[in-house]
């Protein structure tokens, strides 16, 4: 068999007919998801995926941001491979081992702050979220939070209940947990208060003490407030520098913790370890998953150490901290470190942003572009006068990406997320960008 070196190399036009036969399996008797392509994965290595009817796709996000190293990477199979024929699982919630102290014992060292951590393990995203909530509440005797609009915290009922990305995400969930007040976002691209960035005196943060938490909500009932340094579902929204500062500076003020979702934009991906250090802000606690594991299930909830329950059981799970997920995650760590990943994603994410700057200056319809290092998004627009979002336009580029062999995902109201994993070789970071620039090209029909 010969080597295929050309990434992406379609040899059926996707969806081919096994693929077909799984995403109809799929779709009868699997609840309803959110799947955007029909990709039906056979396997994966580095950028690089492979469908189960044998074509090769360029991975531009890498598993919803989780596989920031690349997919199998060696360190990472070995380490799963060596534990899981030692032990799968032993509830390291009632048990020892040594993989979970050393895990949190090193988490609790890297997460952003000088201040000494303590560290809750359990397996997703928005676990992670749920125990921040319980925390926040156990450790302040507070009952409410305070969230953003735009922001992307999870689906379960807490988490969901600071989610404000997309109004199907909340339809008919009412009444979620209560005490939780959104307020708009720093989005300087589509300011909900119709002022310009620096004239308008950074009113978003400002808003926070003089309005909302004079006339809205009593600050010292406030437990925490939940932020994503750079809003991911939402719309890859990065804030001005001064922003995050001035939210705690007003929340250190009235007591109020302050709670960092690093789960999409941490692990490297911003060009710093955590998102959270390019404001220079230190949160009182840091939340993490996706990419902890590169695929298998973890999240650590890492705060500091005089918020910690004070009695045991208030907060506990089975799978949190599981010595596999675990050991996926130390192996992770350890690449990060060694292959200088967080550099490489500084590095590489300069060249993705001239290129989308690029992309902007050559086509109308491109209304803007944002992120922070690896972590990259292109808006499209019927106008940019208007700035109304062209949705139909960004799915059509998705779909002629996915049929060249591109994979993608959107953000946002018209936006695309792009999100390869950091170790990406460079030729195919460039021809990757490339693709993107022929399907725009293609699809407002070679007009400015």
């Amino acid at each position: 068999m010969s080597i295929v070196t050309k990434v992406p190399n379609i040899i059926v036009e996707p969806p081919g007919p096994i693929a077909r036969k799984i995403v109809e399996m799929d779709k009868h008797y699997l609840a309803t998801v959110t799947k955007s392509e029909p990709l039906a994965v056979e396997r994966a290595q580095g950028e690089k995926v492979w469908d189960v009817d044998g074509n090769l796709f360029l991975d531009f996000a890498s598993g919803v941001s989780v596989m920031n190293i690349g997919h199998c990477h060696p360190a990472v199979v070995k380490a799963v491979q060596e534990q899981a024929a030692k032990v799968m699982h032993f509830a390291g919630t009632d048990y020892y081992y040594d993989v979970q102290s050393q895990l949190v014992k090193r988490l609790a060292q890297i997460a952003p702050g000088p201040s000494e951590k303590k560290v809750f393990l359990s397996n997703s995203g928005a676990e992670s979220i749920e125990a921040a909530m319980k925390i926040a509440r156990w450790s302040t005797g507070r009952k409410q939070y305070i969230a953003f609009i735009g922001a992307f915290h999870g689906r379960t009922m807490g988490a969901l209940s600071l989610t404000c990305s997309k109004r199907v995400q909340r339809a008919r969930y009412f009444p979620t947990v209560p005490g939780v007040t959104h307020i708009p976002y720093a989005n300087c691209y589509r300011c909900p208060y119709h002022q310009e960035y620096p004239s308008c005196g950074l009113w978003c943060a400002k808003i926070l003490d003089e309005v909302y938490l004079d006339a809205l909500v009593p600050p010292d009932e406030v437990a925490a407030l939940f932020m994503e340094p750079v809003q991911g579902e939402g719309g890859y929204i990065v804030p001005p520098k001064e922003f995050l500062p001035e939210i705690a500076k007003i929340c250190r003020k009235y007591g109020i913790l302050t709670v960092d979702d690093e789960v999409q934009a941490g692990m490297g991906r911003s060009g710093k370890m955590w998102a959270i250090e390019h404001f220079g802000v230190e949160p009182d606690v840091t939340c993490m998953a996706k990419s902890l594991g590169s695929g298998m299930p973890i999240a650590a909830t890492v705060f500091n150490k005089d918020l910690d329950w004070k009695s045991p059981g208030a907060h506990s799970n089975t799978y949190g901290g599981n010595c596999v997920a675990c050991a996926a995650s130390m192996a992770t760590l350890d690449v990060i470190e060694k292959e200088k990943v967080v550099q490489q994603a500084a590095r590489k994410g300069e060249m993705m942003r001239k290129r989308l700057e690029e992309i902007k200056q050559r086509f109308e319809k491109v209304g803007d572009v944002r992120g922070l290092g690896m972590m990259r998004a292109l808006v499209f627009v019927e106008d940019r006068n208007s700035k109304t979002p062209a949705f139909k336009l960004r799915n059509e580029v998705g779909e002629l990406a996915f049929k060249k062999g591109l994979i993608l995902l959107g953000c946002g109201k018209s936006g695309i997320r792009l999100i390869p994993p950091l170790t990406i070789a460079e030729e195919n970071l460039d021809g990757g960008m490339d693709i993107l620039e022929e399907c725009i090209a293609k699809a407002v029909g070679g007009k400015k």
